[in-house]
């Protein structure tokens, strides 16, 4: 049994003292011990060693004493798996050299076999499970197949996602049959995180608000929703979305078990948006964890207030930025574990 189980009663919907609290990217660049191991090792050498991997993952947990773990990897392992060659250049972020940009290009793209071609993850599971001996869930994660054809056609990290946008429109056959491989090899992929220890998983939209309502139904929900069914049965299922709040009515729908929320909604839109009746996960603005830390934990026990303490889960409304100060990042944490209904 998980001693500290706030986070998957939340996730139920059950009645809780106060909120879990974690952080999106709170494995990695504003901690000084993790900018030790980025020193020695690169990106990918961190994803694929497992003990690395592990490592980075219980750092925060050891530092602020959060109450979930998500493991340390990137979306970007689930291209890499289908043959895409994926690098991380640094102060530049990830560049494909190779990006899909035809038909002739989506039927080179493999499905493969996860359990061998991402088995790195599944032991880097395995090893932070042992570290985390029981005291907080892990989280599993993958990027949604839109966002990753994002990166597979654009090449590398955009605006506007521009190239991505123009293969859909122009090639929506081509584009259908690659966000159908990636959707089946992150199905294979989560349910095999979920196999080696996973208590939960999340599916990252970074870039769903890049389409229109209805274009988002077309390229990224519904490839999001073939996730949730197929995953629903084995564990709880958070969806975020970020710049999507036009399809928080259709997500509370879903049969996942929690929504993202980014900082643009406000907490009564998005109760109102979902119905009511859902875990909500977010919102706080990352950038404000730049105010003073008497002001964050301020701002932090009005967005409970807001959002209501049960059936939510707090947590910034997008990933941790790099220059944020350590003592900021525990105000946001301590925070929580500090409220008083």
């Amino acid at each position: 049994m998980i001693k500290n189980d706030l986070f998957l009663r939340a996730l139920k919907g059950e009645t809780v003292k106060r909120p879990p609290v974690w952080m999106m990217r709170q494995a990695g660049r504003y901690l000084p011990e993790f900018m030790e191991i980025k020193a020695k090792y690169d990106f990918f050498t961190r994803c694929q060693t497992p003990e690395l991997a592990s490592e980075i993952t219980v750092q925060p947990i050891r530092r602020y004493g959060i109450d979930a773990a998500i493991l340390f990897s990137d979306i970007l392992v689930i291209p890499q798996a289908m043959n895409i060659e994926v690098q991380m250049k640094s102060n530049f972020g990830p560049y494909l050299p190779n990006p899909i940009r035809s038909q002739k290009d989506v039927d080179n793209v493999i499905v493969p076999d996860v359990k061998h071609t991402l088995n790195y993850v599944y032991e880097a599971i395995k090893a932070t499970k042992e570290k985390l001996n029981n005291e907080i869930p892990l989280i599993g994660f993958a990027g949604s197949p839109w966002t990753i054809l994002c990166y597979c056609v654009q090449g590398q990290g955009s605006k506007n996602f521009d190239k991505a946008k123009e293969f859909c429109f122009t090639n929506p056959v081509a584009a259908h049959q690659l966000l159908q491989k990636i959707t089946d090899t992150t199905v294979a992929y989560l349910k095999e995180k979920v196999k080696a220890g996973c208590n939960a998983v999340q599916v990252f939209d970074s870039w769903g608000g890049m389409l229109s309502p209805v274009d988002y139904q077309e390229f990224s929900w519904q490839y999001i929703q073939q996730i949730i069914d197929a995953l629903k049965t084995d564990t709880h299922v958070i969806a975020f979305g970020k710049g999507c709040w036009f399809a928080l009515g259709e997500m509370a729908k879903s049969g996942a078990s929690a929504l993202g929320i980014d900082w643009t909604c406000s907490a009564r839109n998005a109760r109102y948006l979902t119905g009511g009746n859902i875990t909500l996960q977010g919102n706080f603005d990352p950038t404000r964890l730049f105010s003073q830390p008497a002001e964050i934990k301020k701002m932090v026990h009005q967005m409970i207030n807001d959002f209501g303490k049960d059936k939510y889960i707090v947590n910034l409304g997008h990933g941790i930025l790099p220059n944020i100060g350590l003592d900021n990042a525990k105000a946001f944490i301590d925070a929580v574990k500090e409220y008083e209904a």
